[in-house]
């Protein structure tokens, strides 16, 4: 059995899961709702508050998509009931980022801005305070979503190894290398 396909999910208070046709699976929280397609041969039932997924045999591919659609469905209930929040922090002289509606503005030290539109699932902040870099605070109820924008983002300046300027996310670990030494 699955390590993590066996475990059961916990439906906290105010989340519902239904199952449609053709194993359409919804979930709905306070802040909203998410679907997922689930593989047919994947049966997902709910048993006392708590949202248990079965494979009829020990095949496989089964055995992989078990354990991936109860994480799935796992990240789904978090995200309806609690969110999702992702930081990334801009280091270098000059770098900002300005947030209008869904529309992302930021100048990382290129020639010029660089102008982001960002899906509608999501919510973006920028806080800039004196002496401090500016931060961009992403939040969604979709992992896979938030996740993905984030790292589009980090991506356009990604943080370098000798001085860390760059976008990376708040509380991350950088590897940093040393210089240059003096010659012998």
């Amino acid at each position: 059995m699955s390590r993590i396909g066996k475990l059961p999910v916990n439906l906290p208070s105010g989340v519902t899961l239904s199952v449609g046709d053709d194993n359409m699976v919804s979930v709905k929280g306070p802040l909203g709702t998410l679907s997922q397609k689930v593989d047919g041969d994947i049966k997902v039932e709910v048993q006392n508050n708590e949202i248990v997924l079965s494979r009829p045999s020990d095949e496989k591919r089964l055995k992989s998509l078990h354990g991936l659609y109860r994480a799935l469905i796992a990240n789904m209930v978090v995200g309806v009931s609690k969110g999702y929040r992702k930081e990334l922090e801009l280091v270098g002289v000059g770098y900002r980022a300005e947030a209008n509606g869904q529309r992302l503005e930021m100048s990382l030290g290129y020639s010029h801005d660089i102008i982001m539109e960002l899906p509608q699932e999501i919510k973006v902040e920028t806080r800039t305070e004196k002496r401090s870099n500016p931060i961009i605070t992403l939040s969604s109820i979709d992992k896979q979503l938030i996740g993905h924008v984030a790292a589009k983002i980090r991506s356009l300046r990604p943080p370098e190894p000798y001085k860390g300027k760059g976008i990376k996310f708040v509380g991350e670990q950088l590897r940093r290398k040393a210089g240059k030494s003096a010659g012998v």
